[in-house]
């Protein structure tokens, strides 16, 4: 199904980006996926490329232009070279994070760190999970207690994407302990800032050149200036910029099934049992049917919804419905593909395999299937 979403400027930028793919990116995959990292010069040599901070104003180094079509390019051209893992670390950075500094940060904030954000000499990544709270924001314990020009900081986050490499951290943290979500407020705390350390990569089945980390602040003195916006109002911007989050999830794993689907579809035709190839048989032939059919009808919801972020009119209950339907719809189709290759499937040579481990989370992270069922059964009057 030819797609309508992208216009001239967007298949320029997508040939910079499949180029840059395929020369910094899909040649290291292997090498990221055994160390359970990228390098961080990937990260600034994307800066260099273009690929990082198009919404930032273009008086601080961006492009100016507040387009998630852009930010859909990178990610399906990542996913296509074979990296979805390997280039997390620039979708979080560019779907997840860059709103809270285009839509928070004062003009100073602004001057110290976004044209970093833009070259790639800072990372960023976003800390909310807890060892005790995940779905439940409100209930972080985290807390940070204002002492005249600084917040000091104790308490601890857990499955924090960009969690080793990350320069910048944006961290939910409680300035008001005996509040729930009127005593949060979002606080950037930087590499290097005393009582802040970083616990180990954490060992996932899937997603392995991804750092995850734990994070530890224990009397982190951070400076007042740090603080994004108004103190105690962390979680009305938490759950603003959530369905951008969300969207990008989908939309990540629409090209994640798509790519998958790509592969088994040359696979099925090349493959031989009893003298023909298995994509001639009816279970395999309908069943790819039914796949296709299925990625067309998530592709054009996912590119509708792309068009209402763009207008500003996403709204958290029509973000959830694209986030778990999508990323749902993902683990049916790489599960079923990983199927029709049989026992090579299961070989970590093949791509395939590595798709299928890599998928497990969707329905996980940025909310799981049942959080976002329950947003929209709300948005329902039930």
């Amino acid at each position: 199904m030819r797609r309508e979403l992208f216009e001239a400027d967007h298949e320029l930028f997508r040939d910079s980006v499949r180029e840059f793919v395929g020369r910094e990116v899909t040649p290291n995959v292997a090498k990221w996926e055994a160390q359970g990292r990228v390098d961080k010069e990937m990260f600034r040599s994307a800066g260099r490329a273009g690929l990082l901070g198009m919404a930032i104003p273009e008086e601080h180094g961006g492009g100016g232009v507040a387009d998630f079509r852009f930010n859909a390019v990178v990610v399906e051209e990542l996913i296509k070279g074979d990296a979805m893992a390997s280039g997390m670390c620039i979708t979080l950075h560019n779907d997840v994070c860059i709103p809270y500094f285009t839509g928070l940060a004062d003009e100073e904030q602004s001057r110290r760190w976004m044209p970093g954000l833009v070259s790639g000499d800072l990372m960023s990544a976003i800390a909310m999970t807890e060892p005790g709270a995940g779905s439940d924001l409100a209930g972080i314990k985290t807390s940070a207690i204002r002492d005249r020009d600084v917040y000091v900081v104790n308490g601890s986050k857990t499955f924090i994407t960009n969690g080793i490499n990350a320069d910048l951290v944006i961290t939910a943290v409680k300035t008001d302990p005996e509040e729930r979500h009127s005593g949060m407020s979002l606080l950037v705390i930087e590499d290097g800032i005393e009582g802040f350390t970083r616990g180990r990569n954490l060992d996932k089945i899937g997603l392995h050149a991804q750092d995850t980390a734990e994070l530890f602040f224990d009397d982190a003195r951070v400076p007042v200036s740090n603080r994004l916006g108004e103190e105690g109002m962390g979680f009305a911007y938490l759950m603003e910029n959530l369905p951008q989050e969300r969207l990008g999830l989908a939309t990540a794993s629409v090209a994640h099934a798509e790519t998958a689907f790509g592969w088994t579809l040359e696979y099925v035709k090349e493959r031989q049992a009893f003298g023909q190839p298995i994509g001639s048989f009816q279970t395999v032939k309908h069943l790819m049917a039914e796949l296709r059919t299925e990625l067309d009808i998530a592709q054009s919801y996912v590119d509708r919804q792309i068009m209402t972020l763009n207008r500003g009119e996403l709204s958290a209950d029509e973000a959830a419905k694209a986030k778990w339907w999508v990323t749902e719809l993902e683990k049916k189709v790489v599960d079923r593909c990983l199927q029709l290759y049989g026992g090579w499937g299961y070989m970590e040579e093949y791509p395939i395999a590595r798709a299928y481990r890599d998928t497990r989370v969707q329905t996980i992270y940025g909310g799981t299937t049942e959080i976002m069922k329950e947003i929209i059964g709300r948005s329902l009057g039930l």
